[in-house]
């Protein structure tokens, strides 16, 4: 059994592993779940998560410039404002921006396609429907938009609803494999993993160099548990297999990704860490890397290092769940803990049933030496209730891999309680046996 000292350390992994196995779907891009949506291209018809960075711009698939987003004047100048603000994680400054950038030219669909983006980021899933759907009615042939607005029904449990509607695309545009390719991602996300794979082979027959049906692939892989499969694609486009077979995108962010999360379940931490940093360099507002990457270096003992990713991972995604719980996490370790508690309130009001941040909660109230506002016997009773609120939650037995030491953190926690009791006690008992004395006399 692992030290309490090396639980208190590491308890981010675990509330991450805890987080994945319980299979939030709120949480599920971290997990190795579905497709985050791209941000927006200036191209108003061909975006992709995944394109070049346009000689070293920060976020991959855009251009700074809005060069080729059909926009002139202040529309354009808007625009271009608004992707600055995306570029340093200001969503509100980027919203605020790309939402004038629309009125100055309504017929455009790259302002309501990148407001989409930025609302989805921000948790308003229908407000970024309802941005998609202006985007593709703007421009029927803006697939971007389109793609975006089946994926986040999808994710939102509207995966029919969402086959529905790419089925009816793909019918007027047959031969395209950015439709194709979002369709295979559809039914790997219903679970549906021999028709994904057959529609992603389509894409490819339609553009064998098209890189995102490549990562779909090799991502429905990787939900159905086909690694060795899933890593035999990833190979194909990150290193390739020879001159006579180079790399498709060695800097794909996503590929990256992906292969981080298989080597980082099968305990190749040192490559994992390797493919989280570059996934993270190409792709900034990647959240599910950052977690990953900030995460991976708390269990290491790294909080300094990891806050970086971690508080960059919040900036790109205030409404993850998981980016909250562990920020809140590395706070903790800092010491900074009303920062801390307040991301673990936050994980929880976005995600209810993420018993990881009630064991969080718990270890903090039990370890801090003191918190603001809360005295000694306050602090260990709202540790007791946290963590057998986790208990609860948790089941009988911890999922498999997963040794949270749960017993015995309530174990000391309850002794402490006892400990203070008696410290309060045994004054009062004191003073009562001198009183009865000096009776007696």
């Amino acid at each position: 059994m692992r030290s309490f000292g090396k639980m208190i350390r590491r308890s981010s992994g675990f509330a991450l592993l805890v987080a994945c196995l319980a299979g939030s779907t709120l949480l599920a891009p971290a997990c190795g779940g579905s497709k985050p949506p791209a941000f927006p291209s200036a191209d108003s018809g061909t975006a992709t998560a995944d394109t070049d960075t346009d000689g070293g711009t920060p976020i991959a698939g855009v251009r700074g410039d809005g060069a080729e987003s059909g926009l002139q004047g202040a529309a354009k100048t808007t625009y271009e404002s608004g992707w600055q603000a995306w570029s340093k994680g200001d969503l509100a400054t980027a919203k605020a921006q790309f939402q004038a950038a629309a009125a100055l030219s309504p017929k455009s669909p790259a302002p309501p396609y990148a407001l989409g983006v930025v609302e989805e980021r921000l948790g308003s899933m229908s407000n970024a429907q309802q941005a998609y759907r202006t985007a593709f009615s703007n421009d029927p042939d803006h697939e971007a938009s389109m793609c975006a607005y089946a994926l986040s029904l999808a994710n939102g449990k509207s995966a029919g609803e969402a086959d529905t509607f790419l089925t009816d695309k793909r019918a007027k545009k047959p031969k395209s494999p950015r439709l194709t390719t979002c369709s295979a991602e559809v039914k790997s996300i219903q679970k549906d993993h021999a028709m994904a794979q057959q529609l992603g082979q389509d894409a490819l027959r339609m553009d064998p160099n098209f890189k995102d049906a490549m990562v779909t692939l090799a991502r429905d892989h990787f939900r159905a548990r086909k690694l060795e499969l899933a890593k035999y694609a990833l190979q194909a486009v990150l290193e390739g297999f020879g001159d006579a077979t180079p790399a498709r995108d060695k800097d794909n962010a996503e590929a990256h990704l992906i292969r981080g999360l298989i080597m980082r379940e099968s305990g190749s931490r040192i490559v994992a860490l390797r493919d989280f940093e570059e996934a993270a360099k190409r792709r900034p507002d990647l959240v599910e890397a950052l977690v990953n990457l900030g995460s991976m270096r708390l269990e290491a003992g790294n909080a300094k290092d990891a806050l970086e990713p971690l508080e960059n991972a919040v900036r790109f995604g205030p409404s993850n769940a998981l980016a909250r719980l562990n920020l809140g996490d590395n706070y903790r370790l800092l010491q900074r803990y009303p920062e801390a508690k307040a991301e673990f309130e936050k994980s929880l009001s976005l995600d209810s049933s993420l018993a990881a941040a009630h064991y969080d909660l718990g270890l903090m109230y039990l370890t801090a030496l003191s918190l603001p506002g809360s005295s000694a016997d306050q602090q260990v009773s709202i540790a007791i209730k946290e963590l057998e609120t986790y208990r609860t939650m948790r089941g009988v037995k911890a999922p498999p891999g997963v040794n949270d030491e749960i017993d015995d953190l309530i174990g000391r926690a309850k002794a402490k309680q006892a400990e203070l009791k008696n410290t309060v006690a045994a004054p009062s008992g004191t003073a009562a046996e001198g009183t009865d004395a000096g009776a007696k006399k």
